[in-house]
Protein backbone atom coordinates (compact mmCIF):
# COMPACT_ATOMS: atom_id res chain seq x y z
CA UNK A 1 0.00 0.00 0.00
CA UNK A 2 1.43 3.37 -1.01
CA UNK A 3 2.05 6.02 1.61
CA UNK A 4 -0.27 9.05 1.24
CA UNK A 5 2.40 11.33 -0.18
CA UNK A 6 4.47 8.79 -2.15
CA UNK A 7 2.92 9.80 -5.48
CA UNK A 8 3.77 13.44 -4.78
CA UNK A 9 7.34 12.59 -3.73
CA UNK A 10 7.97 10.58 -6.90
CA UNK A 11 6.41 13.13 -9.26
CA UNK A 12 8.20 16.08 -7.63
CA UNK A 13 11.57 14.31 -7.64
CA UNK A 14 11.22 13.39 -11.33
CA UNK A 15 10.07 16.89 -12.24
CA UNK A 16 13.11 18.37 -10.49
CA UNK A 17 15.39 16.01 -12.42
CA UNK A 18 13.68 16.61 -15.77
CA UNK A 19 15.84 19.61 -16.72
CA UNK A 20 19.08 17.86 -15.76
CA UNK A 21 18.07 14.80 -17.79
CA UNK A 22 17.50 16.97 -20.86
CA UNK A 23 20.85 18.72 -20.31
CA UNK A 24 22.68 15.42 -19.84
CA UNK A 25 21.36 14.09 -23.16
CA UNK A 26 22.43 17.26 -24.95
CA UNK A 27 25.86 17.55 -23.36
CA UNK A 28 26.81 13.91 -23.92
CA UNK A 29 25.99 13.81 -27.63
CA UNK A 30 28.28 15.82 -29.89
CA UNK A 31 25.66 16.40 -32.58
CA UNK A 32 23.02 17.51 -30.08
CA UNK A 33 25.51 19.75 -28.30
CA UNK A 34 26.36 21.52 -31.57
CA UNK A 35 22.68 21.92 -32.46
CA UNK A 36 21.96 23.28 -28.99
CA UNK A 37 24.86 25.76 -29.14
CA UNK A 38 23.50 27.01 -32.48
CA UNK A 39 19.97 27.41 -31.14
CA UNK A 40 18.77 24.48 -33.24
CA UNK A 41 17.20 22.43 -30.46
CA UNK A 42 13.76 24.01 -30.56
CA UNK A 43 10.32 23.58 -29.02
CA UNK A 44 7.39 22.99 -31.36
CA UNK A 45 3.63 22.56 -31.21
CA UNK A 46 1.00 21.38 -33.66
CA UNK A 47 -0.13 18.10 -35.19
CA UNK A 48 3.06 17.76 -37.26
CA UNK A 49 6.46 19.45 -37.49
CA UNK A 50 6.83 21.76 -40.49
CA UNK A 51 10.20 22.91 -41.87
CA UNK A 52 10.43 25.62 -44.49
CA UNK A 53 12.79 24.46 -47.22
CA UNK A 54 15.81 26.51 -48.20
CA UNK A 55 16.40 26.22 -51.92
CA UNK A 56 19.76 26.54 -53.63
CA UNK A 57 18.23 28.69 -56.38
CA UNK A 58 15.16 30.70 -57.35
CA UNK A 59 14.06 30.65 -60.98
CA UNK A 60 12.85 34.28 -60.92
CA UNK A 61 16.29 35.77 -60.29
CA UNK A 62 17.64 37.38 -63.49
CA UNK A 63 19.29 40.55 -64.76
CA UNK A 64 16.95 42.99 -66.50
CA UNK A 65 17.08 46.35 -68.27
CA UNK A 66 14.84 49.39 -68.08
CA UNK A 67 11.12 48.58 -68.35
CA UNK A 68 11.66 44.95 -69.20
CA UNK A 69 8.97 42.66 -67.76
CA UNK A 70 10.06 40.86 -64.61
CA UNK A 71 9.44 37.18 -63.99
CA UNK A 72 6.85 36.97 -61.24
CA UNK A 73 5.85 33.36 -61.83
CA UNK A 74 5.88 31.14 -58.72
CA UNK A 75 9.04 29.04 -58.79
CA UNK A 76 8.74 26.97 -55.64
CA UNK A 77 7.05 23.63 -56.26
CA UNK A 78 7.35 22.67 -52.61
CA UNK A 79 7.68 25.06 -49.69
CA UNK A 80 7.97 22.84 -46.63
CA UNK A 81 8.73 19.36 -45.39
CA UNK A 82 6.45 17.68 -42.86
CA UNK A 83 7.76 15.46 -40.09
CA UNK A 84 5.84 13.26 -37.65
CA UNK A 85 6.62 13.19 -33.94
CA UNK A 86 8.57 10.27 -32.52
CA UNK A 87 7.64 9.35 -28.94
CA UNK A 88 9.90 7.90 -26.26
CA UNK A 89 8.89 6.77 -22.77
CA UNK A 90 10.34 4.96 -19.77
CA UNK A 91 8.97 4.09 -16.35
CA UNK A 92 10.10 4.28 -12.75
CA UNK A 93 8.54 1.46 -10.72
CA UNK A 94 8.59 1.02 -6.94
CA UNK A 95 6.95 -2.09 -5.52
CA UNK A 96 4.88 -2.22 -2.34
CA UNK A 97 7.62 -4.25 -0.66
CA UNK A 98 10.25 -1.64 -1.57
CA UNK A 99 7.99 1.05 -0.12
CA UNK A 100 7.89 -0.90 3.17
CA UNK A 101 11.65 -1.47 3.13
CA UNK A 102 12.35 2.19 2.39
CA UNK A 103 9.83 3.89 4.64
CA UNK A 104 10.36 7.59 5.19
CA UNK A 105 10.88 10.41 2.70
CA UNK A 106 14.71 10.33 2.69
CA UNK A 107 14.85 6.58 2.09
CA UNK A 108 12.35 6.79 -0.80
CA UNK A 109 14.23 9.69 -2.40
CA UNK A 110 17.51 7.74 -2.17
CA UNK A 111 15.83 4.78 -3.86
CA UNK A 112 14.37 7.10 -6.48
CA UNK A 113 17.77 8.66 -7.23
CA UNK A 114 19.14 5.23 -8.10
CA UNK A 115 16.17 4.32 -10.31
CA UNK A 116 16.17 7.72 -12.01
CA UNK A 117 19.88 7.40 -12.75
CA UNK A 118 19.26 4.17 -14.64
CA UNK A 119 16.29 5.71 -16.48
CA UNK A 120 18.35 8.78 -17.45
CA UNK A 121 21.17 6.68 -18.92
CA UNK A 122 18.79 4.38 -20.78
CA UNK A 123 16.67 7.16 -22.29
CA UNK A 124 19.78 9.21 -23.08
CA UNK A 125 21.49 6.31 -24.86
CA UNK A 126 18.30 5.36 -26.71
CA UNK A 127 17.76 8.90 -28.01
CA UNK A 128 21.45 9.41 -28.87
CA UNK A 129 21.55 6.16 -30.86
CA UNK A 130 18.31 7.01 -32.67
CA UNK A 131 19.84 10.25 -33.98
CA UNK A 132 21.80 8.02 -36.37
CA UNK A 133 18.88 5.75 -37.28
CA UNK A 134 16.98 5.46 -40.55
CA UNK A 135 13.66 5.72 -38.72
CA UNK A 136 12.60 2.12 -39.32
CA UNK A 137 13.42 0.76 -35.85
CA UNK A 138 10.67 -0.07 -33.35
CA UNK A 139 8.32 -0.68 -36.29
CA UNK A 140 9.01 2.76 -37.74
CA UNK A 141 8.35 4.62 -34.49
CA UNK A 142 11.86 5.87 -33.70
CA UNK A 143 13.49 9.17 -34.64
CA UNK A 144 14.46 9.47 -38.31
CA UNK A 145 18.15 10.24 -37.86
CA UNK A 146 21.20 10.65 -40.07
CA UNK A 147 20.85 7.33 -41.90
CA UNK A 148 17.53 8.69 -43.19
CA UNK A 149 18.37 12.37 -43.70
CA UNK A 150 21.91 11.74 -44.99
CA UNK A 151 21.30 8.39 -46.66
CA UNK A 152 23.95 6.15 -48.22
CA UNK A 153 21.90 6.13 -51.43
CA UNK A 154 21.45 9.91 -51.29
CA UNK A 155 17.74 9.49 -51.97
CA UNK A 156 14.63 8.34 -50.06
CA UNK A 157 11.55 10.07 -48.70
CA UNK A 158 12.28 12.55 -45.92
CA UNK A 159 9.72 14.91 -44.44
CA UNK A 160 7.13 13.58 -46.87
CA UNK A 161 9.19 14.56 -49.93
CA UNK A 162 10.34 11.84 -52.34
CA UNK A 163 13.82 12.83 -53.45
CA UNK A 164 13.63 10.56 -56.50
CA UNK A 165 10.93 12.92 -57.79
CA UNK A 166 12.41 16.13 -56.39
CA UNK A 167 16.14 15.71 -56.88
CA UNK A 168 17.01 18.97 -55.08
CA UNK A 169 16.10 17.03 -51.90
CA UNK A 170 18.88 14.44 -52.32
CA UNK A 171 21.93 14.46 -50.06
CA UNK A 172 25.51 14.03 -51.27
CA UNK A 173 27.06 10.59 -50.85
CA UNK A 174 30.16 8.78 -51.99
CA UNK A 175 31.75 5.37 -51.51
CA UNK A 176 35.20 5.33 -49.92
CA UNK A 177 38.02 4.56 -52.34
CA UNK A 178 38.34 0.78 -52.77
CA UNK A 179 35.20 0.53 -50.59
CA UNK A 180 37.22 0.87 -47.40
CA UNK A 181 38.55 3.63 -45.17
CA UNK A 182 42.35 3.80 -45.26
CA UNK A 183 45.07 6.22 -44.23
CA UNK A 184 46.16 6.37 -47.87
CA UNK A 185 42.89 7.55 -49.39
CA UNK A 186 40.77 9.09 -46.66
CA UNK A 187 41.92 12.69 -47.03
CA UNK A 188 41.33 12.59 -50.78
CA UNK A 189 37.83 11.20 -50.19
CA UNK A 190 37.15 13.84 -47.56
CA UNK A 191 38.38 16.66 -49.80
CA UNK A 192 36.10 15.54 -52.62
CA UNK A 193 32.91 15.37 -50.61
CA UNK A 194 33.67 18.46 -48.52
CA UNK A 195 34.17 20.67 -51.59
CA UNK A 196 30.96 19.33 -53.14
CA UNK A 197 29.09 20.61 -50.06
CA UNK A 198 30.45 24.17 -50.14
CA UNK A 199 28.07 26.91 -51.33
CA UNK A 200 29.76 30.29 -50.93
CA UNK A 201 30.18 30.79 -47.18
CA UNK A 202 28.08 27.68 -46.46
CA UNK A 203 30.16 24.62 -45.64
CA UNK A 204 30.11 21.59 -43.32
CA UNK A 205 30.91 22.51 -39.72
CA UNK A 206 30.68 19.06 -38.11
CA UNK A 207 31.96 15.64 -39.21
CA UNK A 208 30.80 12.61 -37.23
CA UNK A 209 32.89 9.46 -37.66
CA UNK A 210 32.80 5.85 -36.54
CA UNK A 211 35.86 3.98 -35.27
CA UNK A 212 37.23 2.92 -38.69
CA UNK A 213 36.82 6.33 -40.31
CA UNK A 214 38.25 8.22 -37.34
CA UNK A 215 41.27 5.90 -36.97
CA UNK A 216 42.01 6.22 -40.69
CA UNK A 217 41.78 9.99 -40.57
CA UNK A 218 44.02 10.23 -37.49
CA UNK A 219 46.54 7.86 -39.08
CA UNK A 220 46.68 10.03 -42.20
CA UNK A 221 47.73 13.12 -40.25
CA UNK A 222 51.21 14.21 -39.32
CA UNK A 223 51.58 15.07 -35.63
CA UNK A 224 51.71 18.78 -36.44
CA UNK A 225 48.37 18.51 -38.29
CA UNK A 226 46.44 17.14 -35.31
CA UNK A 227 44.81 20.36 -34.21
CA UNK A 228 42.04 20.16 -31.62
CA UNK A 229 39.15 22.58 -31.97
CA UNK A 230 38.91 25.11 -29.13
CA UNK A 231 35.13 24.81 -29.48
CA UNK A 232 35.17 21.07 -28.75
CA UNK A 233 38.23 20.79 -26.49
CA UNK A 234 36.33 21.55 -23.29
CA UNK A 235 33.37 19.29 -24.08
CA UNK A 236 35.11 15.97 -23.51
CA UNK A 237 34.61 14.66 -27.06
CA UNK A 238 37.45 13.06 -29.00
CA UNK A 239 38.05 15.38 -31.95
CA UNK A 240 40.47 17.03 -34.37
CA UNK A 241 40.08 19.87 -36.87
CA UNK A 242 39.62 19.47 -40.64
CA UNK A 243 39.31 22.69 -42.66
CA UNK A 244 36.32 24.50 -41.08
CA UNK A 245 34.90 21.37 -39.48
CA UNK A 246 35.33 19.54 -36.20
CA UNK A 247 35.87 15.81 -36.80
CA UNK A 248 34.40 13.94 -33.83
CA UNK A 249 34.48 10.26 -32.98
CA UNK A 250 31.16 8.90 -31.73
CA UNK A 251 30.79 5.28 -30.68
CA UNK A 252 27.08 5.50 -31.60
CA UNK A 253 27.91 6.36 -35.21
CA UNK A 254 27.05 3.43 -37.54
CA UNK A 255 29.97 1.31 -38.74
CA UNK A 256 32.01 2.62 -41.67
CA UNK A 257 30.30 6.00 -41.88
CA UNK A 258 31.59 9.56 -41.92
CA UNK A 259 28.89 12.24 -41.92
CA UNK A 260 29.63 15.75 -43.21
CA UNK A 261 27.01 18.01 -41.65
CA UNK A 262 26.01 21.61 -42.09
CA UNK A 263 24.22 21.98 -38.79
CA UNK A 264 22.64 25.32 -39.78
CA UNK A 265 20.01 23.24 -41.60
CA UNK A 266 19.52 20.50 -39.00
CA UNK A 267 17.29 20.71 -35.93
CA UNK A 268 16.10 18.55 -33.11
CA UNK A 269 12.50 19.69 -32.68
CA UNK A 270 11.04 18.79 -29.28
CA UNK A 271 7.33 18.80 -28.53
CA UNK A 272 6.21 21.35 -25.96
CA UNK A 273 5.74 19.77 -22.52
CA UNK A 274 7.38 16.54 -23.67
CA UNK A 275 11.09 17.19 -23.10
CA UNK A 276 11.68 14.45 -20.53
CA UNK A 277 8.53 15.32 -18.63
CA UNK A 278 7.19 12.98 -15.91
CA UNK A 279 3.61 11.75 -15.97
CA UNK A 280 1.47 11.15 -12.92
CA UNK A 281 2.57 8.45 -10.47
CA UNK A 282 -0.14 5.79 -10.25
CA UNK A 283 -0.71 2.44 -8.62
CA UNK A 284 -0.51 -0.46 -11.06
CA UNK A 285 -3.90 -1.99 -11.88
CA UNK A 286 -2.85 -5.58 -11.21
CA UNK A 287 0.36 -5.27 -9.17
CA UNK A 288 1.37 -3.88 -5.80
CA UNK A 289 3.57 -1.21 -7.36
CA UNK A 290 3.69 2.52 -8.05
CA UNK A 291 4.51 3.33 -11.70
CA UNK A 292 5.62 6.75 -12.98
CA UNK A 293 6.32 7.37 -16.69
CA UNK A 294 8.81 9.81 -18.20
CA UNK A 295 8.05 11.18 -21.68
CA UNK A 296 9.99 12.68 -24.59
CA UNK A 297 8.63 13.50 -28.03
CA UNK A 298 10.16 15.19 -31.05
CA UNK A 299 11.97 14.62 -34.32
CA UNK A 300 15.18 15.41 -36.16
CA UNK A 301 14.44 17.65 -39.13
CA UNK A 302 16.34 19.13 -42.06
CA UNK A 303 15.65 22.08 -44.37
CA UNK A 304 18.45 21.42 -46.89
CA UNK A 305 19.58 17.86 -47.58
CA UNK A 306 21.78 18.96 -50.49
CA UNK A 307 24.26 20.45 -48.00
CA UNK A 308 24.64 17.20 -46.03
CA UNK A 309 26.92 14.34 -47.08
CA UNK A 310 28.24 10.93 -46.12
CA UNK A 311 31.22 8.74 -47.00
CA UNK A 312 30.39 5.05 -46.64
CA UNK A 313 31.90 1.72 -47.67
Amino acid sequence: MASPNLSEIITTTLRNRSKSLSDNVTNHNALLRRLNESGNVTTVTGRQIMRELEYASNGTVAFYQGYETLNVAPSDVLTSATFDYAQLAGNITISGLEQIQNSGTEAIINLLDSRIGVLEKTMSNTLSTSLYSDGTGSDGKEVGGLQLIVADAGSGTVGGINSSTYTFWQNVQTTATSSAFSTTNIQSDMNTIYLSLVRGSDSPDLIMADTNAYKSFLGSLQAIQRVTSDRVATSGFTSVQYLNSDVIFDSACPANKMYFLNTDYLRLEVAANRNFVPGEAKMSVNQDAMVTPMFWSGQMTCSNRALQGVIHT
